[in-house]
C-alpha cells in the first residue's frame, strides 16, 4: 500500500513544482492603486489593472474582499475579472448635472430610431465591452449598481430609500432630470430617440454591456440594482452565462442578436421589467437572428426588489404587476431560430412570452418542463404581430414550428388564458401544446363572455393586457393554422361563466385528451371561421373530425 501513495505524492510534488515554474498572471487591483474602502473612486486603479493583463498577453484581475466604488470599467480581449467572496464593484453616484465625469459618453449610434436608448449604448455603462474575445466574469462576489440610472433620471433610489427634496436633485430616481447641456432630439417615426427617454453623458445605466464579441463566460458572480438593464449583450457569441444570482430594478439579462448562447442555473428577480429575455433589436444598423440558444435550470421572480438576495421573498411592495419572466422580444426584427427553454420556474411573474412584432421569423423553438405559481396574466402568450418598428420596407413575419410541452401552472390570473394571437393572413403555425395542466383562479361573469376582443393596435407595445379581458377563460386563438392540444386540462378555482376556450379563424385544431370544464349552459368552446376541427379522447366533449367550415359553432 506505500507504493501507490507514495506514487500519488510523487504526481502532486511535480504538479506543485510546475505551476510554481509557471509566472501568475493575476493583477490585484490592490497593487495598481485601488483602496477598495467603498468611498474612493477606484476607477482609474481598475483600469490600470485591467491594461496591464491585456498588454501582458491576457490574464486575471482580481478584485479581493473589499467594495470598489467605479464608474466605467473597460473590459479587454482575453482577460478575466475574478470577483473574491466578499467583493464588490459599486457603480458609483453620476457627478451633478451639468459637471464633467462620470460614466463613459454613450456612443453614436445611426440605428437609434428603432429601439429605446438604452437598447442603442453600451459604453455608458459600469462594465463594458465591445469587439472584444475570450474574456470572463466569473467569482463568488458581488456588483452592486447603486449610481445606475434605470431610464429617465441620473440615478434610480433603492428600495426604502427616500425620494429627493426636490425635482432638481441630481441624483433624482425617475424624474425627467437632465443636464443643462442635453441637446434636444429630434426622434423618427418610431419616437426614437427623445429627451424623455435618453441620458446625458456621465451618467450610467446598465451594470454590463458588450457588444461584437465572442467567447465568454459570466459565472457565479451576484448583480444587485443593476439599472436599465443588469446585462445586456449586443451580438456576442459563443456566450456563457452560469450560476448568477441577479435581484434587480429593471431587465435582468437580455442578450439581443445573440448566438450560440447557454443560459443555466441562474435565478433572476426582477419586479420591474423581463428576467431573461432574448432579443433581435435593429441597434446593430442591421437584422441578425438570436439563434442557437439554450436556457435550462433557471428560476424567475418578480418579489420586491432585493428579498430575493436577502431570503425574504416579499410581495406587492408598491408593485402588484410584477413581471420577471422569459420573454422573447419585443425588439424582434432579425428573429428568433432554434431555441430551447427547459427546466426553469416562474413564481410571482408574469407568464412566459414569445413576441415577434418586428418582422423577423421566430421558429424552431421547444419549451418543456416549466413550472409556475401565481401568474398575474397569461400563462403562455404568443403574438405574431404587426408593430414593424425598423426601416422599411417590412412585412409581418413568421412563427412557426413551436413546440410546448410538460407545463404546470397553480393560481394564474383570471383576466387571460393562455393566449395565442396572430395577424390576419399571417397566422402562428404548427404550434403544439402537449402535457400542460394549469388551474385559474376563475371567477369570470356572463357579461365578461359576450365581450369582443379587439385588434390590437399595430404599433403598440405587445402585451396580453393590450386585448383587455378575455372572453375566455383558458384559451384564446386567433389567427392560427395547425394547433394541436394533446393531453391539456385547464381548471379555475371558482366557477366561471366564460366558455374555456374560443378559437377565431384557426385552420386545423387537433383536440386529443383534452379536459376543460365549463358552467352550465356555457360552452366548453366557441368556434368562429375553423376548418379542420378534430376532436377525440375528450371527456365531455363528443369525438369528431369536421373538415369543412364552422362559422359559428359551440362544443
Amino acid at each position: 500500500m506505500r507504493y501507490p501513495l507514495l506514487s500519488v505524492l510523487v504526481a502532486l510534488a511535480a504538479t506543485s513544482w510546475s505551476f510554481a515554474q509557471t509566472p501568475a498572471r493575476v493583477f490585484d487591483v490592490r497593487t495598481y492603486g485601488a483602496k477598495g474602502d467603498g468611498a474612493t473612486l477606484d476607477t482609474a486603479a481598475i483600469n490600470a489593472a485591467i491594461a496591464a493583463a491585456a498588454a501582458a498577453g491576457g490574464g486575471t484581475v482580481l478584485f479581493p474582499a473589499g467594495t470598489y466604488a467605479s464608474h466605467s470599467i473597460h473590459l479587454q480581449s482575453n482577460v478575466a475579472l475574478y470577483l473574491d467572496a466578499g467583493s464588490t464593484i459599486l457603480a458609483a453616484d453620476p457627478p451633478p448635472a451639468g459637471t464633467p465625469g462620470g460614466y463613459d459618453e454613450p456612443e453614436p449610434n445611426a440605428s437609434d430610431q428603432y429601439q429605446d436608448f438604452g437598447h442603442t449604448h453600451w459604453h455608458n455603462s459600469l462594465l463594458w465591452g465591445e469587439g472584444l474575445e475570450n474574456i470572463a466574469i466569473t467569482g463568488p462576489g458581488r456588483i452592486f449598481g447603486r449610481g445606475l440610472s434605470r431610464g429617465q433620471g441620473r440615478r434610480a433610489f433603492l428600495p426604502g430609500e427616500p425620494a429627493p427634496k426636490a425635482a432638481t436633485d441630481v441624483l433624482g430616481a425617475d424624474g425627467p432630470v437632465k443636464a443643462p447641456a442635453q441637446p434636444v432630439l429630434v426622434p423618427g417615426p418610431f419616437n426614437y430617440p427623445n429627451d424623455r427617454d435618453s441620458l446625458p453623458a456621465g451618467v450610467g445605466n446598465k451594470a454590463i454591456a458588450l457588444k461584437n464579441c465572442r467567447n465568454v463566460i459570466f459565472r457565479d458572480f451576484t448583480i444587485y440594482h443593476g439599472g436599465h438593464f443588469a446585462i445586456l449583450a449586443t451580438a456576442v457569441d459563443n456566450w456563457t452565462c452560469d450560476n448568477l444570482k441577479i435581484d434587480t430594478n429593471r431587465d435582468g439579462i437580455d442578450f439581443d442578436c445573440c448566438q450560440n448562447v447557454r443560459v443555466a442555473n441562474c435565478t433572476v428577480n426582477s419586479p420591474f421589467d423581463d428576467g431573461i429575455c432574448p432579443k433581435a433589436s435593429f441597434g446593430l444598423g442591421y437584422n441578425r437572428p438570436t439563434e442557437n440558444v439554450t436556457i435550462t435550470n433557471c428560476q424567475v421572480s418578480g418579489y420586491d426588489e432585493g428579498t430575493l438576495l436577502d431570503g425574504t421573498r416579499k410581495r406587492g411592495g408598491g408593485n402588484i404587476h410584477p413581471y420577471g419572466r422569459i420573454k422573447l422580444g419585443t425588439e424582434a426584427n432579425g428573429g428568433f431560430h432554434n431555441l430551447t427553454i427547459t427546466n426553469c420556474v416562474f413564481d410571482y411573474c408574469s407568464g412566459l412570452a414569445l413576441e415577434e412584432v418586428d418582422g423577423g421569423l421566430m421558429e424552431d423553438i421547444t419549451i418543456s418542463n416549466i413550472t409556475m405559481r401565481d401568474i398575474v396574466n397569461a400563462p403562455v402568450f404568443i403574438r405574431l404581430g404587426a408593430r414593424l418598428r425598423g426601416p422599411g420596407p417590412l412585412a409581418v413575419g413568421a412563427g412557426r414550428r413551436i413546440k410546448i410541452d410538460n407545463l404546470v401552472a397553480h393560481n394564474v390570473a383570471a383576466q387571460s388564458g393562455i393566449l395565442l394571437v396572430g395577424e390576419p393572413g399571417h397566422p402562428i403555425e404548427d404550434l403544439t401544446l402537449s402535457n400542460i395542466f394549469i388551474d385559474f383562479a376563475g371567477g369570470g361573469t356572463r357579461e365578461q363572455a359576450a365581450r369582443e376582443v379587439p385588434a390590437a393596435e399595430r404599433d403598440r407595445y405587445p402585451e396580453p393586457s393590450r386585448f383587455g379581458t378575455i372572453p375566455a377563460w383558458g384559451l384564446f386563438a386567433r389567427h392560427v393554422k395547425n394547433l394541436s392540444l394533446d393531453h391539456v386540462e385547464l381548471r379555475y378555482a371558482q366557477e366561471d361563466l366564460r366558455p374555456a376556450v374560443i378559437l377565431e379563424d384557426v385552420a386545423g385544431v387537433s383536440l386529443d385528451r383534452t379536459r376543460l370544464p365549463h358552467a352550465a349552459d356555457t360552452a366548453a368552446i366557441v368556434l368562429r371561421n375553423v376548418t379542420g376541427l378534430s376532436v377525440h379522447q375528450s371527456p365531455g366533449l363528443a369525438d369528431t373530425d369536421h373538415p369543412a367550415l364552422i362559422v359559428d359553432g359551440k362544443l
